[in-house]
């Protein structure tokens, strides 16, 4: 693991005995908050100011996945109801954009959650499904593979074509490229 707990403008907290657990390829950008059961994969990029907040449950980030700047990601406690809680399970290939709240919900493999949008506990977003900018995900609702859905609350508006999926590859590898370049410029490489 890159030693990220060298630098002062980067939080790497432990809460009940468990840390956060960096790949030492992932970019963490200054002004990150990263606490508690935290996994973070491969090439994974958490951009600037971005929370990442496993203190009652536990958030898995898959290889490549990216959340920008301002994101903010928690989970939710075991309950009597629900005694496995609300763990935020986030596939490979994930992109989040800027300003987004993800919460308690599991986004598979190449998911793309909208800049300022909002997922809520008990979600899903399928293989390469798609929640639009400024949506709103309420509790408990799937999104299909390559569904797009849109507005607050969200509802499904239409399938992906072959080049929205493409676009939203394509910009995956972006976020690994521009991270490992922040990296360097940083210091960090």
């Amino acid at each position: 693991m890159t030693d990220h707990t060298q630098r002062t403008d980067i939080t790497l907290a432990a809460i009940d005995g468990k840390s956060p657990r960096i790949d030492p390829s992932a970019f963490i950008a200054p002004g990150c908050r990263i606490v508690g059961d935290v996994e973070i994969g491969p090439d994974v990029s958490i951009w600037y100011n971005c929370v990442i907040r496993a203190d009652v449950n536990r958030i898995v980030i898959g290889a490549r996945t990216n959340i920008q700047d301002g994101s903010v990601i928690h989970c939710d406690s075991p309950t009597t109801d629900r005694p496995e809680g609300y763990p935020t399970l986030i596939g490979e290939d994930v992109l989040i954009g800027h300003l987004a709240m993800v919460h308690g919900c599991i986004l598979h493999d190449r998911a793309f959650v909208g800049l300022g949008s909002v997922v809520m506990d008990g979600c899903v977003i399928e293989s390469d499904g798609m929640i639009a900018a400024g949506a709103m995900l309420t509790g408990g609702k799937v999104i299909g593979a390559r569904q797009l859905w849109i507005g607050r609350p969200a509802k499904y508006l239409r399938d992906l074509d072959d080049a929205a999926i493409a676009s939203n590859r394509a910009g995956v590898e972006g976020y690994v490229r521009n991270g490992k370049r922040h990296a360097a410029a940083l210091g960090l490489a």
